[in-house]
Formats: C-alpha cells, sequence, structure tokens
C-alpha cells in the first residue's frame, strides 16, 4: 500500500484485502462453533464483501493522511488502513438491522440479508416460519457484525495511544448512529412533520457515522490538532447532512436500476424525511389539498402507480427544489470548513472532490 498518497481509485480495493482478512482470521473460530454459525457468518461475508462504496473507511483514510498522520510516522499506515476499514463493519450492522426495520427485499441490487436467509429456510423445508427464521437470524448477525467492528478496530495494529486519542469519536459514532435510527422509527411512529426532527435524524443517523465522525477518528488517530478535528467536524457535518438530503431525494426519484432499491421505497416504508416535511409545509403554505393526499398516502401503499402518484404531489410541490438549494448551501458551507483546516492542498482537494461525489451522486 503506498501511503505517501491518497489515492482514492485504491482506498476501496485496500479496504476489501483489510475485510477479507479479516473473515479469514476469524474462520476457524466460527467452524468450531457449528454449520450453522458458518453459515450466518458466510451471508455477512457476502454482504460486507460483495458491495458498497467504502465512503465510510475512505473518510477515515482521509481524516488520517489530512490530520497529518504520515508526516508523524508514529502510525503504521497498515494498521490505520485496518482500524478504519472497521467501519464497514458498522456500515453491515446498520444497514442489515435497518432493512429488517423498512421490510426492503432489495440491496444493492440482491435480496437482503433477511429475505436470502427466508429463500434458504423454504429451499431446505426447515421447521418453523421462514420469514420469522430469516428475520431472527439477520438480527444477530447485525449483532454480530457490531462486535466485530470492535474487535477489528482494538487489534488494528494502532498504538494505544492512538486508540485512547480517538476513543471519544469511537464511542460517540456508535451511539449517535443507534441514536439516529431509534429517532427515525420514533418519527414515523409519531406521523413527525416536523423539519428540525427530520434534521436530526439526518445529522445522527447519516452524517455523523458517514463522514463526520470517520474524519474524527482518523484525524484523532493522526494525532492531528483540534482546530483541524473541528475543520474536520464541520465540513463532516454539512456534507454528511447534504449526503442524506440526497438520498432522500433518491429514495423517492432515483433509478432503481442505479439505487439497487425499488423506486418510491421511501413512500412505501413512511419515512419522515426533509422531502416529505418540505413538502407538506410547501402544500400547506399553499393551500393545496394535495397536502391530504400525501398525508394519507405515506407508508400506506406498496402499489407502483399510487407512489408515483405520491412522488408526483411531492415534486409538484416544490419541495425537490427546495432540498436542492439545501444541500447546494450545506455543499458550499462544508467546503469552507476546509479553508480554516490545516491541511494540505492535496488532501483538501481530495475532500472537495469527494464532497461533489457524495452530494451529487446517483445511487
Amino acid at each position: 500500500m503506498d501511503a505517501n498518497a491518497l489515492d482514492l481509485s485504491r482506498v476501496p480495493e485496500e479496504v476489501g484485502h483489510q475485510l477479507q482478512r479479516f473473515f479469514a482470521e476469524r474462520s476457524a473460530e466460527i467452524g468450531r462453533l457449528g454449520a450453522p454459525v458458518q453459515s450466518a457468518v458466510l451471508h455477512l461475508e457476502r454482504f460486507v464483501l460483495g458491495g458498497g462504496k467504502r465512503i465510510r473507511p475512505l473518510y477515515g483514510w482521509a481524516g488520517f493522511v489530512g490530520g497529518g498522520g504520515i508526516e508523524r510516522a508514529a502510525e503504521d499506515p497498515e494498521a490505520v488502513m485496518r482500524a478504519v476499514s472497521s467501519l464497514e463493519l458498522i456500515q453491515a450492522c446498520a444497514l442489515i438491522h435497518d432493512d429488517i426495520i423498512d421490510a426492503s427485499d432489495t440491496r444493492r441490487g440482491n435480496p437482503t440479508v433477511h429475505r436470502a436467509i427466508e429463500a434458504e429456510h423454504n429451499k431446505e423445508q426447515l421447521l418453523g416460519d421462514a420469514a420469522l427464521f430469516g428475520q431472527n437470524t439477520a438480527i444477530l448477525i447485525g449483532d454480530l457484525a457490531l462486535a466485530w467492528a470492535e474487535d477489528m478496530w482494538r487489534s488494528s495494529g494502532v498504538t494505544a495511544e492512538a486508540l485512547a486519542r480517538a476513543e471519544g469519536a469511537w464511542r460517540g459514532m456508535r451511539t449517535e448512529v443507534i441514536g439516529g435510527q431509534i429517532l427515525d422509527i420514533s418519527l414515523e411512529a409519531a406521523g413527525s412533520e416536523s423539519v428540525e426532527m427530520a434534521d436530526q435524524v439526518n445529522r445522527f443517523k447519516t452524517a455523523a457515522y458517514t463522514i463526520e465522525r470517520p474524519l474524527h477518528l482518523g484525524a484523532a488517530l493522526a494525532g492531528a490538532d483540534e482546530a483541524t478535528i473541528e475543520a474536520f467536524r464541520g465540513y463532516g457535518r454539512d456534507i454528511g447532512i447534504a449526503f442524506q438530503l440526497r438520498d432522500d431525494l433518491l429514495g423517492v426519484f432515483g433509478d432503481s436500476a442505479v439505487t439497487g432499491k425499488p423506486a418510491g421505497d421511501d413512500i412505501r416504508e413512511g419515512k419522515r424525511t426533509v422531502l416529505y416535511a418540505e413538502a407538506l409545509s410547501l402544500l400547506d403554505a399553499a393551500g393545496n389539498p394535495s397536502a391530504r393526499t400525501l398525508r394519507e398516502g405515506i407508508g400506506a401503499t406498496s402499489d407502483p402507480e399510487a407512489l408515483d402518484a405520491l412522488a408526483g404531489v411531492i415534486r409538484e410541490s416544490g419541495a425537490v427544489e427546495a432540498v436542492e438549494k439545501r444541500i447546494a448551501s450545506l455543499t458550499e458551507s462544508g467546503l469552507a470548513h476546509l479553508e480554516t483546516a490545516n491541511i494540505n492542498a492535496a488532501v483538501a482537494k481530495t475532500l472537495r472532490d469527494l464532497a461533489i461525489r457524495s452530494t451529487e451522486r446517483r445511487s
């Protein structure tokens, strides 16, 4: 691994190698537990190694390089790469559990983990309810992924001093992502129409553990100064929220062939997103009777034509333009934080490029 440059095209591949190595190291231990456990872990391995953009490790590595970790030479770059690769196991836990909560059938164009296990149960004609077995096993697989993230982080080979510097960020990130998920389902249960609360979900369920905390972790491992860490966190917070706002748009209007999830999935699941809240606010302000149609329809239908009609209501409300404006504003403010960061020009350019990728993506 060339640690002297932040080569974006190589980081995902290197992360894949680190994850493959980790799974290989756990193979004998899992084998002793029995064939059912091996089968469950194989689902986790396929999920982790079979897709994903490795965004979180990418930002973790950027934080390390941008925080001066290479120049200080106090940490083995290979160990740091292994440490930030553990973020993919937290991502696996979050996605596997999220798919169960949302009753999703597909992820990345493939069956979700609980649906894949359900299909195996049916094929092998096992006893009991196949759907319940798939759900329960997937919950445990997600739990294992979270536990293994801790193992991979702790055993990465970075120094005890570096782990201590990053401890607050590591603990905060895990609490925030789970707390954000609790907020998410609570807003759905309450039928929330609050833009402010939807923003809270975006901050903690996505922005914090996707960009802000990975940058924080990498910079802490590097021993960066507080000003640099705060600049990274400001960038991560704003770009991370913009990332989720883009995800909100894709969740309603995205091409399923590109996103790997059915069109209109957020409407079907009843997600209380900023896009939804903005649409209702604009419709109510205009006295538009379509507000009632949207309120009654969200989370209440799986019919493709009905979902298309509700997406049309959102589009006609002007909410898409409002959210696009917020994405542009957050991207601008996020990039402005880089001006106060004590990082070299090459890393700053990389983070600018990542911001554009994150906020303009199509999947």
